[in-house]
């Protein structure tokens, strides 16, 4: 059985999580957003549609689920995302220039 995957809200340009901001063929990840728990492909996107301002998930809270592989599905704790440059169930490279946001999203 498929596993369902967790809506990612914002201007998504396609079903690998891209949108209108960041969409290269390595932006393939979504955020869940400390604030609301919901998934974004990112930062824009939150501040751009959400009704309300982001919140960094706390460093005591990187064992949470909270990036989505845009290409399977899997979802990734925050430690193992930061630990990597590709998804570890179908080893789709992320995009290294992520890492320049990682402030707005991680403590």
């Amino acid at each position: 059985m498929a596993k369902t995957r967790p809506p990612v809200l914002g201007p998504t340009v396609d079903d690998q999580t891209r949108c209108i901001h960041y969409r290269t063929p390595v932006d393939i990840v979504a955020i869940k957003f400390f604030c609301c728990g919901d998934y974004y492909p990112c930062h824009l996107c939150h501040e751009e549609t959400a009704d309300h301002p982001t919140r960094q998930w706390p460093r005591d809270q990187r064992d949470s689920n909270a990036i989505l592989c845009g290409v399977c599905g899997t979802e990734l704790t925050i430690s193992a995302y930061l630990a990597t440059e590709s998804c570890p169930s179908c080893s789709s490279l992320f995009n290294e220039r992520c890492r320049l946001h990682t402030h707005l999203y991680f403590e």
